[in-house]
């Protein structure tokens, strides 16, 4: 027999699970398929939610990611010799750039008058590596965790631009949500629950 026979199936591969994704078959009719993704109308159709009905509040959002590195590469940027400047100052600055140009990045995010934003790195000899959080504010009509994670992968990237001339092996990772304040759904703190899709998920 062919060995594309209809009759010999491939093995189901477990699938990962991320906060946020819903059982499908969980869900009530109501709420499956295209209609439980905001982003989408009954037609299917991509779409800027309009929030213009809700009302405005405080909204905050707090990010995270992870740079890892040669030991070698952080002492340099611990101690300030990177070629190309003061490697956290310049990723800190691209940052907050970002945060604030998050509309024009992601497609369907509504362009936001930020009130605040702020970013810190901590360096962490024990791993090699820099963690980069940014906390996000406004009062809005919509929340601020895209413009708190666009800002953490960015300040990310510029540290790896920073450092690539010494270092081509760093690996960036580990972005997510913390932290979530204001709007409908109140405050969410998400640390404690959040679980990662790995490359070997994909496998």
């Amino acid at each position: 027999m062919p060995a594309w026979d209809a009759q010999v199936k491939p093995p189901v591969r477990p699938r990962s699970t991320v906060i946020g994704r819903q059982n499908p078959s969980r869900l009530p009719p109501e709420r499956t398929a295209m209609s439980s993704l905001t982003h989408f109308d009954a037609q299917g159709q991509a779409h800027m939610v309009d929030v213009g009905a809700k009302p405005s509040t405080h909204r905050i959002a707090v990010a995270e990611g992870r740079i890892t590195m040669k030991p070698e590469t952080l002492a340099i940027v611990q101690a300030g010799t990177a070629k190309k400047g003061d490697v956290l100052g310049v990723a800190r600055i691209a940052a907050i750039m970002a945060a604030k140009k998050t509309s024009d990045l992601i497609p369907l995010c509504h362009p936001l008058a930020l009130t605040r934003v702020a970013v810190e790195f901590e360096l962490e000899p024990e791993s090699s590596s820099i963690l980069c959080t940014a906390t996000v504010e406004l009062k809005g009509q919509t929340g601020v965790e895209m413009e708190a994670l666009t800002a953490v992968q960015v300040g990310l990237l510029t540290i790896y631009d920073m450092c690539k001339a010494v270092d081509k092996g760093m690996v960036m990772g580990e972005v997510r949500v913390l932290e979530k304040r204001g709007g409908e759904v109140g405050s969410h703190g998400l640390k404690a629950t959040v679980n990662y899709i790995y490359p070997s998920d994909y496998i």
